[in-house]
């Protein structure tokens, strides 16, 4: 098949989120399974990427265009990726299947209208951006003129946890429910074969090797919850001392208000602040960590692709009903809790004192649970379900 994938952010521009680095997994793996993949994407980084705009390029066997988005005239948070209905217009024919990954995007207009027109069917994986709880008036200028087109005429709509899909509900009343199925995000398994050897970030950052890690990993902003994490970790401390709150992520306009809150318990001794951590230093700050937790306020988060990463590494994971891979996860890997501090603290309480309670062995999760944890997440696996979508729908067949 001639396959079309649609992305705002693609490889190098991995600090984007967990988006581009979804949507390249996919790509690769369907280039490995015999498809022609193309990406439209654009070239807005934090980073200067070097890559050739409104061209054809090739990474790791894929066809990609990175549309210049206007980055050298205007600051702006919205990719405008001015010479992509040029490029979408001549090709769009061409595709058997699209598949638009995020929502409200200027890529997502462009391709929709030319798909439309031409008949090309299209699949819409909007992967956490229909909430409306930010710019909620220009979001919802946007689906007045654009969006609800952009839902109503895609043939199915992937959501990865039933916390998207009623997200969709509530943005959307009159969707199609029958339009809609789930599909967890997967792992790059190769990442976590051979994982760095323990210690390797206590070193760095002179931890004891006898202090009890407790680690964040995940964007900075107050809907993920690292202030009641924090007050949690201040309750936790009545009963373990020797215990260490590592915060890791990019600072989403939180993370001043976060050391406030540190200060304020006096826990500056106790709790680190890293900043982004990628690549090698990501795996090895998981390893090392004795318990992992995502303890997000608010059902914004959609999915939590940083819970699958910190259990493929071997460790514990505690987070809040909030987070749509609750919805999939074994619960041989943790707790799944309200987010609240008392929560919070009993949950990490019982993994840190490695209880056995309501079926949780923390000392097998690097045996057997980590090949039932692969069987989910396993791009291949994930990929091999969409093969059979993108077949179906490019044939003429509807799934319902």
């Amino acid at each position: 098949m001639n396959i079309l994938q649609v992305s705002n952010y693609f490889k190098p521009s991995f600090e984007s989120g967990g988006v581009a680095r979804s949507v390249f997994n996919i790509s690769k793996c369907l280039a490995e399974n015999g498809h022609d993949v193309t990406v439209y994407t654009t070239n807005k980084s934090l980073y200067d990427t070097n890559v050739q705009t409104n061209k054809e390029s090739y990474v790791d066997g894929i066809k990609v265009y990175y549309f210049e988005n206007l980055r050298k005239y205007f600051k702006n948070n919205l990719p405008l990726p001015y010479y992509s209905p040029i490029i979408v217009r001549k090709q769009i024919k061409t595709f058997d299947i699209i598949h638009i990954h995020e929502h409200r995007t200027i890529l997502a207009i462009v391709v929709h209208h030319y798909a439309k027109k031409y008949g090309i069917p299209y699949i819409l994986q909007p992967r956490g951006s229909i909430p409306k709880m930010s710019k909620n008036i220009q979001k919802s200028i946007f689906d007045l003129l654009f969006g609800k087109k952009i839902i109503d005429d895609a043939l199915i709509i992937i959501a990865s946890s039933k916390i998207e899909s009623d997200q969709y509900k509530q943005a959307f009343p009159g969707i199609n429910n029958e339009k809609i199925i789930h599909m967890p995000n997967g792992l790059d398994l190769e990442e976590y074969h051979n994982l760095p050897v323990y210690g390797c970030f206590r070193n760095k950052h002179s931890i004891n090797p006898n202090d009890k890690i407790i680690l964040f990993l995940s964007r900075i902003h107050e809907r993920k919850g690292a202030d009641v994490l924090t007050e949690a970790f201040y309750q936790l401390k009545n009963n373990l001392h020797n215990i260490k709150l590592v915060i890791a992520g990019p600072d989403h306009g939180y993370l001043n208000n976060l050391k406030l809150i540190v200060k304020k318990y006096g826990l500056e001794d106790d709790v680190l602040f890293t900043g982004s951590l990628h690549g090698t230093d990501k795996l090895e700050v998981y390893v090392d960590a004795d318990v992992f937790v995502l303890p997000s306020k608010d059902k914004y988060e959609s999915f939590g692709n940083v819970v699958l990463e910190a259990m493929a590494c071997g460790t514990p994971v505690v987070i809040t009903n909030n987070c749509g891979v609750s919805e999939w996860i074994p619960n041989t890997f943790g707790y799944v809790v309200e987010s609240d501090v008392n929560s919070l603290s009993d949950a990490m309480l019982k993994i840190l004192n490695k209880d056995v309670i309501d079926n949780i062995q923390i000392d097998n999760i690097q045996k057997n649970d980590k090949e039932l944890l692969f069987e989910i997440f396993d791009w291949k696996k994930i990929c091999g379900d969409l093969e059979i979508i993108y077949r179906k729908l490019s044939e003429g067949y509807l799934l319902q």
